[in-house]
């Protein structure tokens, strides 16, 4: 057997963290027809790599065509394209419509008829870009696929780990709570240390793409202008029901047309204005198509309940009873101090040290380190709370 000299120097890594030269490491980039992922595809071809470039068709074009600013639109994958042929790149647009719909959308419905608040821009992540696209870039027998997120893989005693990006303002790591150790290992994200969005739009510039100035995309990309509503009521005819909106004691105060137009923490819109102090969505009963309205105060929690825990901490979830660490809620928020108890093994109770308003069923609970950067792990926010 052959020793190892200790003295031996280390092999030299490229880039992207391989002991091989950058011609000889491929790597697939997923391309959604933004700048940022443009700028990936971009910049590790000049950088001498590999690169396969792999745009997803996740619903019709047809419809697709009609809006601007969505991820997976006709027209960012026209975008995608003129971008792959400047950067001279082989390029492939996978229809993955069926697969989007049965992984995504359903749910996504669902989880509107049963008063959640779904984020299926995870579960986009979670069961179609990080795991079958994943598997289509081993097919392509490439050594890593990379992404266009704002977040750090950082390598650590224990394997790579996941950790927020440099840039707060950009940091996506909420909506990657769920990528697994083995998902991480082979995934790449060249712009999380970028300090500014600006940096990326002076690369694609630098690049000579036409995507340099492109808009961020702001809605979800199958839902039209931001109307949950209407693409629930296409999906689930019938799901508009009206029903009562009722006081915390029961009373009726008016009529509504679906619970699916509200959401917790709501305000505006309910029509019911002159009682007094303002009220807001604290609940909602899909069953008896109630809409429960409250004071501001009756929003305030400190106990989140949370289910489908991913982990991707160093220890075992289960390793102790409790562990300090910081949580984020909602995307838009920062991390707040929590207590996190693992009552079993894929479920959690988040006890925060403040009170938090317009904690939602459907949303994401991610776990971070305190006081770091790092991301532990996460969850889905549940109903009711979980049992011991």
């Amino acid at each position: 057997m052959t020793q190892h000299d200790p003295r031996a120097p280390a092999p030299v890594l490229n880039s992207l963290g391989f002991a091989k030269a950058p011609a000889d490491t491929r790597v697939v980039v997923a391309m959604s027809g933004g700048v940022d992922s443009s700028v990936v595809a971009a910049q590790l071809k000049a950088e001498g790599y590999d690169v396969i470039g792999v745009t997803l068709q996740l619903y019709d074009h047809g419809a697709a065509l009609k809006k601007k600013g969505a991820c997976c639109a006709g027209q960012d994958i026209h975008d995608a394209r003129r971008v792959a042929e400047r950067i001279g790149i082989p390029h492939y647009v996978l229809d993955y419509e069926n697969r989007f719909r049965e992984s995504v959308i359903e749910e996504f419905a669902d989880a509107y008829l049963a008063g959640a608040t779904p984020v299926p821009c995870i579960r986009c992540n979670e069961r179609v870009k990080f795991r079958d696209l994943l598997d289509t870039a081993r097919d392509l027998d490439a050594d890593c696929m990379a992404t266009g997120h704002y977040i750090r893989r950082l390598d650590g005693l224990q394997g790579a780990e996941l950790h927020m990006a440099a840039d707060p303002n950009r940091d996506q790591s909420y909506f990657l709570f769920s990528t697994t150790h083995e998902q991480l290992e082979f995934l790449r994200f060249p712009l999380g240390g970028l300090v500014s969005k600006a940096e990326t739009r002076v690369l694609a510039a630098r690049h000579g793409l036409a995507v340099a100035d492109k808009p961020d995309s702001q809605d979800i990309c199958f839902v039209p202008d931001g109307n949950y509503a209407a693409v629930i009521e296409k999906l689930r005819p019938g799901a508009a029901d009206p029903g009562d909106i009722v006081d915390m004691d029961g009373n009726v105060l008016a009529r509504h047309h679906g619970v699916i137009h509200y959401t917790v923490g709501q305000r505006r819109g309910l029509g019911i204005g002159g009682l007094g102090e303002p009220l807001y969505v604290v609940r909602l009963d899909p069953l008896s198509r109630q809409v429960i309205v409250g004071p501001r105060s009756a929003l305030a929690t400190r106990t989140v309940p949370v289910a489908e825990v991913n982990w991707i901490g160093d220890a075992s979830f289960q390793d102790r009873a409790e562990r300090a660490v910081s949580v984020r809620i909602r995307s838009t928020r920062p991390p707040r101090e929590a207590i996190l108890r693992p009552p079993g093994p894929a479920t959690a109770e988040v006890e925060l040290l403040s009170a938090e308003e317009g904690v939602s069923p459907g949303q994401a609970c991610v776990f971070y380190e305190t006081g770091g950067t790092r991301v532990l792990g996460g969850g889905w926010i549940t109903a009711s709370r979980v049992r011991r």
